[in-house]
């Protein structure tokens, strides 16, 4: 673009500027007098501009320039090489875009006078309203394009600006105010806008509709002498391709879905959240991969179009900068936003500005699957180069976001961080479903559905895929391709961890997803897993550790430790920000999702890494399980579900010996609190292992294990298998470890107990005698453990009535 400037000799110089290193300057409007008058670029480069009638509203427009702080002007007699056809042929198609990207328009009028004294409306008004200025074809686009207009007199006295007789102007013209302040001329029909440029003259014919490029943003060659008939037929031809209205500014990839259901609340919420305000509205959809985020937004995008007919809806997928910047195209090309099929366009930039003007229509931009959180923060670009329309050094693609106060931007995303930092507090959290809310998508989507006979089945199913809708569509979509029924779903759900899996990781149809990406909701997950395990090593490491526990109440003290306490909270913050985990209340304990769960053992499985996190699972049970004593009950409890998650896992080695101690651990902690038979089956397993392997334990340890299953029969009244067991532990025990022992005595008192509870009094007592005197012997008579065995004795004294030796005791 050819721009002139003031120079200090009082004359004029000029200089051409790429478009991206453009200066601020202003802009002149005027009505040509006779050819032999107007300064030509030809006059400009000759040195004879200054002869020429013409130069003096071109020094008008530089000096007013300069006291509005601007340099550079443009004249269009001066700037344009009329001679070169090809410079000229551009010009015009860019004249709109000149006269909007201007600072200031200065439109001169050489037939209205006013006085030094006086410059009151009244004096001039009735020459404005006569003015040729308004009947010229060109002069339509330079009231309309730029956003400051000033008049000025044939005097140089400024008379109003276009919004300060916005009243008078549209008097005269018949345009809309909303047009003259600003508003898309896109949003007015091709009819109306025809309207304003009828009864306009041009000096050329052609120029009847070469004038009215820029009004419908069109680009066509220049053919001078072909006639206004045929340049207007030109022009309708190129009419006829601009797209309706409501198809340019409704660009949603995804019809309607009727199966959608429910969440009305949530809609309601989210609705009650746009175009509120002074400024632009930013809310965010958050939740768990397949929760039903996206088909929320749908909707949404539908139920608006219907309540705000003239609001223009963009959906943008943000999975990825290729998608997100294909989107911003596709928007900047269905509005015809100038500029945006240069090579070197930034075509988020063209949107961002074309959305911000003043006086827009209302919209709606949704950003799906804004997960990334450094895509939106951080410039784009890498080692590699960058994709095309990105500038080196350009912004994060926050700052490309578009601000209106008639406009509303809603993302969707899985991190809650992402939510945050690009929505504030306005964040919308999207539950699971209710189970009545899932059974009736469920049987919507069944195509040989017999209900309400399989309801319960449907309410079952549902259940087993944590009512995640993403879950239920696909199981849906098995049923229906394989014509089986739900019992048979159910059967293959349960029948083994591989198996859900398997059903979870399926391919499956559906309209509603972009065709790039895999829908299964294990797949759905792993996506998620791989960016945490890339920004966020220590979740990563969590999540696989909590996959190796039972999902329900995991304890914040069995996690490994993290490099620091602020690391811990950001990698649990990771989690809870996926949805993946929730803390429950004040009790620092964790659920993982339970489909979670599953989809990162089967991660982890593919990886090769299971067994390595089962071990890492089992050596923290085995640190962090304590005594089984009632003072430390709560801390022990805990434990139990996950000691038996970890025993069950068939990858570890049954003679590992961090494996057998947690069996130890958990199996007393479960005679403890009265789980009798689980207690039976850990200790039986137990002394089998060691029956079986040399594993390098003692002797005390075999036959403790042997005395605590006894025990589990005692408390079960399987008096007869107790009593075999003990008789060979205290035999053992007496050849082994000799009758003073602590753990011999035991096993003596309690094959004693074992006689006292059959009522075989003589045998206990005999026992109970030999305890006694050995302890008193031994620990002595003060001894808690002497007093305990002396007050068993006084018991079966008493069975037997001999009160007196009893009362002794």
């Amino acid at each position: 673009m050819r721009l002139l400037s003031l120079n200090s000799n009082g004359g004029l110089d000029w200089a051409v500027f790429k478009k991206d290193r453009l200066p601020p300057y202003a802009i002149l409007s005027h009505t040509w007098g006779p050819d032999e008058d107007e300064v030509t670029f030809t006059d400009l480069t000759s040195g004879q501009a200054r002869n020429k009638a013409g130069y003096r509203k071109i020094m008008f427009c530089g000096e007013q320039a300069a006291r509005d702080g601007l340099r550079h002007f443009w004249v269009d007699s001066c700037c344009i090489d009329k001679t070169n056809s090809a410079e000229l042929t551009k010009a015009i198609n860019l004249m709109f875009r000149y006269y909007q990207s201007s600072e200031k328009c200065y439109v001169y009028l050489s037939d209205v006078s006013s006085s030094a004294n006086d410059v009151s409306q009244s004096v001039w008004e009735e020459d404005f309203c006569k003015s040729k200025w308004f009947t010229r074809g060109w002069t339509l686009q330079e009231l309309l394009a730029p956003t400051q207009v000033e008049f000025y007199s044939y005097q140089h006295h400024r008379l109003g600006d276009k919004e300060s007789l916005g009243q008078l102007i549209h008097k005269i013209t018949r345009i809309p105010i909303e047009a003259l302040h600003g508003k898309p001329l896109d949003t007015f029909s091709i009819k109306d806008r025809m309207e304003w440029a009828s009864g306009r003259q041009t000096t050329e014919d052609e120029d009847s509709a070469y004038c009215l490029l820029g009004i419908f943003n069109i680009f066509m060659p220049l053919i001078y002498g072909e006639g206004k008939h045929n340049a207007l037929r030109r022009l309708q031809k190129e009419l006829d391709n601009i797209p309706t209205t409501v198809d340019t500014r409704f660009i949603i990839p995804f019809e309607r879905n009727p199966q959608f259901i429910g969440r009305e609340s949530l809609l309601a919420d989210l609705d009650s959240k746009l175009f509120i305000g002074e400024q632009t509205t930013k809310t965010a959809i958050v939740g768990l991969g397949g929760i039903g985020k996206t088909q929320i937004a749908l909707e949404l995008a539908y139920r608006t179009k219907q309540k705000y007919q003239n609001c223009a809806i963009f959906w943008i997928p943000a999975t990825d900068l290729d998608s997100l910047h294909q989107a911003y195209r596709n928007i900047a090309q269905k509005l015809r936003i100038p500029g945006w099929d240069e090579e070197k366009a930034d075509v988020k930039e063209l949107v961002q500005i074309y959305l911000s003007q003043e006086n827009i229509w209302p919209w709606l931009c949704i950003f799906d699957n804004a997960d990334d959180m450094g895509m939106w923060i951080q410039p784009p670009g890498s080692e590699s180069g960058l994709k095309p329309g990105l500038k080196s050094g350009s912004k994060g693609l926050k700052e490309y976001l578009p601000k209106s106060k008639q406009g509303c931007v809603l993302f969707t995303t899985r991190d809650k961080r992402v939510a945050v930092k690009l929505a504030g507090r306005d964040i919308v959290e999207v539950p699971e479903l209710d189970e009545e809310g899932a059974a009736r998508l469920l049987q919507n989507l069944l195509l040989n559905s017999s209900y309400p006979s399989d309801y319960q089945d449907a309410k079952i199913l549902v259940q087993e895929l944590t009512y995640l809708p993403l879950a239920i569509v696909q199981a849906t979509a098995y049923i229906n391709e394989n014509t089986t029924t739900l019992k048979d779903y159910l059967l293959l759900l349960k029948e083994q961890e591989e198996n859900m899996i398997e059903l979870l990781s399926e391919e499956f149809e559906d309209e509603w997803r972009y065709q790039s990406t895999k829908n299964p909701v294990a797949v759905t997950w792993q996506i998620s897993f791989e960016r945490v395990r890339s920004h966020d090593p220590l979740a990563a490491e969590y999540l696989s550790f909590m996959a190796c526990m039972h999902w329900k109440d995991i304890p914040h003290s069995v996690l490994p430790e993290g490099p620091s306490r602020k690391k811990e909270l950001e990698a649990l913050g990771t989690l809870k920000a996926y949805s993946f985990i929730v803390q429950r209340g004040e009790k620092m304990t964790y659920n993982l999702h339970r489909l979670v769960h599953l989809a990162t053992r089967s991660w982890l499985r593919e990886k090769g890494i299971l067994a390595q996190y089962n071990q890492k699972v089992l050596k923290r049970l085995d640190e962090e399980f304590p005594k089984n004593s009632h003072e430390n009950r709560t801390q022990w409890r805990i434990l139990l579900p996950h000691a038996a998650y970890i025993l069950q896992e068939g990858v570890i080695d049954q003679y590992d010996n961090r494996r057998l101690s947690v069996i130890w651990k958990y199996a007393k902690s479960l005679y403890s609190i009265g789980q009798y038979i689980e207690a039976e089956k850990s200790f039986q397993e137990l002394l089998e292992i060691r029956n079986k392997a040399d594993i390098g334990e003692s002797a005390e340890e075999r036959l403790s294990c042997m005395g605590w299953l006894a025990l589990t029969y005692r408390k079960q009244d399987r008096w007869k298998e107790a009593e075999e067991l003990e008789v060979r532990v205290m035999e053992t025990s007496l050849r082994v470890l000799g009758e003073e022992h602590p753990d011999t005595l035991t096993s003596m008192a309690n094959l004693a107990s074992t006689f006292w509870n059959q009522g075989r009094w003589k045998e206990a007592e005999v026992l109970e005698v030999r305890v006694m005197e050995t302890r008193k012997r031994v620990f002595g008579e003060e001894h808690p453990s002497t007093l305990t065995s002396m007050a068993n004795l006084a018991s079966t004294h008493k069975n037997q009535g001999r009160w007196k030796e009893a009362e002794e005791l």
